[in-house]
């Protein structure tokens, strides 16, 4: 699955080594308590943009889980 601005965390989260990733690049809602509770409903673009984040750098990150994915 290739990862956009439109996706949620939950659907961003199955992915292996996602939380890691946003982790990295500083995505607040991973120790959100109340982010537990939208999870469903909270996109990534969404979350980008409200804290400042580097969203096309975030997506990136997550796209080269997909490429190497496929490596192994």
């Amino acid at each position: 699955m290739k990862i956009t601005k439109e996706n949620t965390l939950k659907e961003i989260l199955e992915k292996p080594g996602a939380e890691e990733v946003l982790k990295k690049n500083n995505v607040p809602c991973m120790s959100c308590p109340m982010a537990q509770f939208e999870l469903n409903s909270l996109k990534i673009g969404q979350v980008a943009k409200i804290y400042h984040l580097d969203l096309n750098k975030i997506i990136k990150d997550l796209n080269s889980l997909n490429n190497h994915e496929r490596k192994n």
